[in-house]
C-alpha cells in the first residue's frame, strides 16, 4: 500500500496493483474506514479499481496531519467496516427480450450462443462493483462468464435508454440514464438506478454485490419499464 500527495488538498491511496475481487472488497473496505474516521474533513472521496482518491479539507486539517493520520488509518486492521454478505446483495429485475435487447442478434453472432443461453449465463453470476464512473451511476460490474467476452461497439450508439443492461470484454454495467456509450446493450431493468435519497445518488457502491432476475415482458411493463425507444430508431437526442 502506498500513499502519495496529488496535490495541496488531495492524496491517492493505492492498495493494489491489479484488480480482483479481494482487492474491491479491501477497497470499499477502506473507504468505509476512512469516511467514518474523517468524517467533514473529506471533501470527496473516489475509489477505482485499485486506489482511493481522497479531497479533504484543507481549511480544517493540515496536510501532514492529514496525511500521518490517514498512513495510521491504512495500517489498522478494519474488519468492522467489512461488508455485509446479507444487505449488500442488490438484485435487479431485468427483461432480455429482443426489444429491448438491441445488440442480442449481435452477441449471439459473436459469441456463438443462443438467446436462452446468454440470458442465463449472464444471470447466473454475482457480480462484484468494480467501480463507479463515466456517468454518476454507472456501475462497472465484474466479471462476466468468459463465454459472454465481447468487445465494445466499433461505432458507439448516440443515444442509449436509460437502464440499458450491457456488456462489454468481461464486465458489464447498466446506463442510468440516457446517454450515448459503446458497450453491447442485451436487455433494461425498470428499476431507477439514480436514487436520490443516497449518498452516493445510486443504488450502488463500490464493493456491493449485484445480481440480475430475468423476468418477463408483462412483468416488466407492469414495473413500469419502456420499450421506447424501438429498434433502429436511436436517433441523436
Amino acid at each position: 500500500m502506498k500513499i502519495a500527495a496529488v496535490n495541496e488538498n488531495t492524496v491517492i491511496v493505492y492498495i493494489a496493483d491489479q484488480a480482483d475481487p479481494q482487492t474491491i472488497v479491501d477497497i470499499a473496505c477502506k473507504v468505509r474506514h476512512i469516511k467514518s474516521t474523517f468524517g467533514p474533513l473529506i471533501i470527496d472521496i473516489v475509489p477505482s479499481y485499485t486506489s482511493i482518491l481522497i479531497e479533504f479539507n484543507l481549511a480544517q486539517i493540515p496536510a501532514k496531519a492529514f496525511h500521518q493520520a490517514l498512513v495510521a488509518l491504512c495500517a489498522e486492521n478494519c474488519d468492522k467496516f467489512s461488508l455485509n454478505k446479507s444487505t449488500e446483495i442488490i438484485e435487479l429485475p431485468v427483461y432480455y427480450g429482443r426489444e429491448v435487447a438491441l445488440d442480442q442478434r449481435e452477441v449471439c453472432a459473436f459469441t456463438g450462443l443462443s438467446v436462452d443461453a446468454l440470458v442465463n449465463l449472464h444471470s447466473a453470476v454475482r457480480y462484484r462493483v468494480y467501480a463507479i464512473g463515466f456517468s454518476p451511476g454507472f456501475a462497472y460490474l465484474g466479471h462476466t462468464d468468459e463465454r459472454l467476452m465481447m468487445p465494445r461497439k466499433t461505432t458507439p450508439r448516440t443515444r442509449i435508454p436509460a437502464g440499458s443492461l450491457a456488456i462489454a470484454d468481461r464486465q458489464t454495467a447498466i446506463y442510468p440514464r440516457q446517454s450515448p456509450g459503446g458497450w453491447q446493450v442485451i436487455g433494461r431493468t425498470p428499476r431507477a438506478i439514480i436514487d436520490l435519497r443516497r449518498e452516493n445518488l445510486t443504488l450502488f457502491e463500490v464493493g456491493a454485490e449485484v445480481r440480475f432476475k430475468p423476468i418477463s415482458k408483462a412483468a416488466y411493463l407492469e414495473l413500469g419499464g419502456s420499450l421506447e425507444p424501438p429498434v433502429g430508431r436511436l436517433e441523436t437526442p
